[in-house]
């Protein structure tokens, strides 16, 4: 008998599905860019894919709310509400990099107990549930044991962000760890759930950007918390976070990016 977590997940994994139909859609195509206040990009794909969402959700979720990134909050003082980012990595996106996703979360009073995230151009998915496993495209997946920064793969995101506002943690980001990459988004923080990747230390992310990856990590087996160690909520605002597999790397690395 499917529990009422289990029909959420099916949920969610039919809407990543529309989801990524309705991106690549529009991906290595023509498109309208805008620029929003802060500067960063948006187009017609991303509120194109977010509204599909949004459907689905009003059909099936009518009285729960919704924080969208391109459409805003909707009734966020009921138990459930979900968070969209429809496109996270639209520069990516503009690009014709395949390594942008799509980010979806369910709160339960205020705590992601469901996180997915989906990699269209790659046929990935990702799913991850409080107090129970994260999956890949359905196979259970676990964090590495990787316990050591001077052994692990550091992915550090959002590296110029990090260098402008914290060079002298920049500069120990970038001497950490046995191998280090930069990357964005939230596919660095998929390989972690994935035992790919040991690390990510990520920079500026809205709440929309980082509550799907709580339940991914977690449930995977690693540790994701603001740079001060708290646990990430929809108050959280705009933060940085640091995602490890194992509570001994996360501990160093509070250590080194403590500001």
């Amino acid at each position: 008998m499917l529990t009422g977590a289990d029909t959420t997940v099916i949920h969610a994994s039919k809407i990543a599905a529309r989801a990524a139909e309705a991106a690549m859609g529009y991906f290595r195509n023509l498109l309208d860019v805008e620029l929003k206040a802060d500067e960063s990009p948006v187009t017609q794909a991303d509120r194109g894919v977010e509204l599909r969402v949004r459907d689905y959700l009003k059909t099936h979720f009518p009285d729960d709310g919704i924080l969208g990134e391109e459409f805003g909050p909707t009734d966020l003082t009921v138990d459930h509400v979900w968070s969209i980012d429809p496109i996270d990595g639209t520069r990516s996106f503009l690009s014709g990099h395949p390594l942008f996703g799509f980010l979806l979360a369910r709160l339960c009073r205020g705590i992601p107990d469901i996180g997915l995230i989906g990699m269209p151009a790659l046929n990935e998915t990702v799913i991850g549930v409080r107090g129970g496993q994260t999956t890949l495209n359905g196979t259970r997946i676990h964090a590495s044991s990787q316990t050591v920064l001077d052994q692990a793969i550091l992915y550090i995101n959002e590296a110029e962000k990090i260098y402008a506002r914290h060079p002298q943690v920049f500069d120990q980001l970038v001497a950490a760890g046995q191998t280090r990459r930069f990357g964005y988004d939230c596919y660095p923080h998929a390989l972690v759930a994935m035992g790919h990747a040991d690390a990510v230390v990520d920079e500026d992310l809205q709440p929309y950007d980082y509550l799907p990856l709580v339940p991914v990590i977690e449930a995977a087996g690693g540790v994701i918390t603001d740079w001060n160690g708290n646990a990430l909520t929809m108050e959280s605002g705009t933060s940085g976070i640091v995602t490890a597999a194992t509570p001994a790397l996360h501990s160093e690395l509070l250590e080194l990016v403590g500001v």
